[in-house]
Parts: C-alpha cells; structure tokens; sequence
C-alpha cells in the first residue's frame, strides 16, 4: 500500500503534466467569453451559397474550435446549441444537422491544445511535443474529408440541405470581420502549437502562453467578468482533477501489471506469433475501436496504454506514430454508438424530436471518414510523422 501510494504521488506531480490544467483553462476561457461564437458568424459570412453552406460552417467552426479547446464534448454542446436550431429552422435534415457537429467536434482531440494528447504521451511515456504535432496533418485531413462528404452529398441529395438566400456583404467588410474576431484566435493558435514548432517553447510553457493569450484576448474584447472567470477556474480544476486521478489509476495498473509479469509474458507470446508485426498494430487498433464503443476514453487508455506500448517499442515502431493512430481511436470512440460521450450531447442540445436513433445514424459516415484517415497514416506512417521530423530541437 505504501508503493501505490509512493505512485500515486510520482505520477501526477511530473512537470510534464502541467500542460493539462492550462489547456483546458484556455479552452475554458475562450468557451465562456464568447469570443467562439463571433468566430462562427464571421466564417458563416465567407461560405455564400455553397451546397450545404451550414454543414460547411460547421466543420470549419469544429476545426477552428479545435485548435482552441481540447474537449470534444465542450465542442459538440456549443457548436450544436448555436447551429442545430438554424439547421432546423432552414430546413436541413437530421444526417446533415447533427453529422457534421458530431464529426468535426471530435477534432478538439486531435489538433492541440488536447489534454488527452497530453495523457497519452505521458502514460506510454514518449514525446509530448512530437505527438502534439504529429496530429495536426492527420486532423486536417480529416477536416477535408469532411467538407468534401458535406459538399458532394448535399448536391447529390439536395433534399437534405436546402438552400435559402443569403444577405449580400463586400469583400471588405468581411476582410475587416476576420480581422477582428478571427485572426486574433490564429494568434492563440500560434502561442500554442508555432512556439512548440520553431523550438521556443516546451509543450508546458506553450500551454502558459497559450492560457496567457485567451485570457488576454478575453479582456481585449470586454468578455472578461468575475463570473465567467469563477466558471472558467472551476470547470478547469474539476476536469483537471478527474484526468490527474486517471493518470494516478494507470500508474497502479501498469506497476501491478509489471510486478505480476503480466507485461513480460505477454510479450513473449506476441513476439512467438508467427505474423508480420504490422497485423499486431492492427489488432490493437481494433480493440481499442471496440472498447470505444462501450466505454470511456481515459478508462481504455488507463487499461490499454501499459500494455501496448511496450509491445510496440519491443516490435521497433514510432510510439509517436502509434500514439497518432491511437489518439485518432479515442475520437471516434466519442461519436462512436452506443455510449459515445459526444452521441449523448448532442441528444441533449437537439431538438425535442431527436431520437438517439437519428444521432447514431447521423455519425456513422463521419466514422468511416476517420477510419479511412487511420488507414492512411497505418499505409503512409509520414502523413503523422512529417511534421515532427520537421521540428526544431
């Protein structure tokens, strides 16, 4: 008992860990103020008529939000509170008001700031920095792949996003509306992941400017109250206690599994089976895809992460390119049925007639999009690994 508390104690008071309470404290802030959603009525000026312009504004809106919060859920409830009721109201169908919320939502885990990111490198002990830009090609990708889906099935199926007139605004006031409320975001986006690029920052201190920047920005634009800071603080302290006594759940299970020589054993009989190590990848891709759909994210990475990962260093792959695959697993299991998080937010902030049905329905093909981006990356590891290999040391 004194080992697991010793363990306990070492496992969430590592530097490393610091990024997770300023990630979501900048999620948090820019959340509260309001800054997000002028962001989406700008981007909502730029899309004119093009077929499926708010499923469009949509994924554009989740991409954008996912380079500024790292909670797919925080990201589905605003994005769907804010646009579901104007989709229903413009006549959009339930695949293509609820789809493009639940897919491009989901983003918030794969482009930083992600805590979960952070989670995983530290629990398969590998590069925080390296993984958080690994993720950033594969995520938009996937972004692509679902502006692509919305496009071609809304000209395909028009019935499901009908068109409506739109008001006329010039080139220069839209100009001057990015300029205001949406480059400034950029420039949070920059303290976080550019200083991590170029070398100038670690991930905890980009994590500080990050945090430092939203909190400026909230000020600038008069969003800043006692109120929304108190909000800000507490919804950051009680999720950021909820990952810590996680990360201090999975030290014990991968000590125990260590003392019991569990890991060891299990070792010798992976490494005794005749096939190709690429088809081990695979299998453990599949369990994971499989427990998403029943559990909790951090509870799978909690019993998966100490048993794959030194499977995965013994058989000589890129953990970060592993860590990639695996994070993009912990996406889908959100919108994954039938206990994806993100399903049962979306219920919530849907209309009355929304049934758990039409939400499940509604994310199936935006699945099968983020599977076809694991494959990828599993066919061309440089898709994940580009990135990183491009970073200043």
């Amino acid at each position: 008992m004194r080992q697991v508390i010793l363990s306990m104690e070492g496992s969430i008071t590592t530097f490393i860990l610091l990024p997770i309470p300023l990630f979501v404290l900048m999620g948090e802030l820019l959340f509260h103020s309001g800054m997000g959603l002028r962001a989406i009525d700008v981007l909502d000026k730029w899309m004119g008529r093009m077929p499926g312009r708010l499923g469009l504004l949509s994924v554009a809106s989740g991409t954008l939000f996912a380079s500024l919060t790292g909670t797919s859920m925080g990201s589905v409830a605003m994005l769907g509170s804010v646009l579901v009721p104007e989709m229903e109201r413009r006549g959009y169908k339930k695949p293509m008001s609820l789809g493009p919320i639940l897919g491009s939502g989901g983003l918030a885990i794969m482009i930083p700031p992600t805590s979960l990111g952070v989670v995983v490198a530290s629990i398969g002990q590998f590069s925080v920095g390296r993984l958080l830009m690994a993720i950033i090609m594969p995520a938009l990708v996937m972004a692509a792949f679902f502006a692509i889906y919305v496009i071609l099935r809304c000209w395909l199926q028009p019935y499901l996003a009908p068109s409506y007139p739109t008001e006329p605004i010039s080139i220069s006031e839209k100009m001057v509306l990015t300029a205001r409320y949406v480059l400034p975001l950029a420039l949070v986006v920059f303290l976080v992941t550019g200083v991590i690029f170029l070398g100038i920052a670690t991930p905890s201190e980009a994590a500080a400017t990050g945090a430092f920047g939203s909190l400026a920005l909230a000020i600038a634009y008069n969003g800043l109250n006692w109120e929304m800071l108190n909000k800000s603080i507490m919804g950051t302290v009680q999720i950021s206690v909820f990952i810590m006594f996680i990360i201090a759940g999975s030290t014990i299970f991968s000590q125990i599994l260590a003392f019991s020589g569990a890991v060891a054993g299990l070792m010798r009989a992976v490494l005794g089976i005749h096939i190709a190590p690429i088809y081990l990848v695979v299998a453990m891709q599949i369990v994971v895809f499989l427990l998403g759909c029943l559990m909790d994210q951090l509870a799978i990475i909690m019993i998966t992460m100490p048993i794959f990962m030194p499977l995965i260093n013994t058989l000589g792959f890129d953990p970060v390119w592993f860590g990639t695959m695996y994070l993009l697993n912990m996406e889908i299991a959100t919108v994954s049925p039938p206990f994806g998080m993100s399903l049962f937010v979306m219920k919530g902030v849907a209309s009355p007639d929304t049934s758990m049905r039409d939400v499940y329905t509604a994310s199936l093909p935006f699945i099968a999009l983020e599977l076809m981006t694991m494959g990828l990356i599993l066919i061309y590891p440089p898709l994940a690994l580009w990135l990183p290999g491009l970073m200043r040391r």
